[in-house]
């Protein structure tokens, strides 16, 4: 997915692999992702799920471990994105 308004781009606050982002499939059962920065992309993947149909980010009430921010220090707000 691309992001617009990243600012200087896109990083992980803590410098560690991206978290908190969350496929499912056509079951709509979510399974925690690998998600990787590709300059103002963020590449979202599961082995498991072929065809995502939801995708969540930070979608919890206090997301603690959510760590994408743009390098001015700012996060990303939570979302979700269904898929056709």
């Amino acid at each position: 997915m691309d992001f617009d308004h990243v600012g200087d781009g896109l990083n992980a606050k803590d410098g560690r692999a991206l978290r908190h982002f969350a496929l499912a499939g056509e079951d709509g059962v979510f399974v925690w992702a690998n998600a990787e920065i590709k300059n103002n992309q963020v590449i979202v993947w599961h082995d498991q799920i072929s065809k995502p149909k939801h995708l969540r980010y930070a979608w919890a009430d206090n997301p603690e471990q959510a760590n994408l921010y743009n390098k001015n220090g700012l996060p990303a707000a939570p979302f979700k994105i269904d898929f056709e």
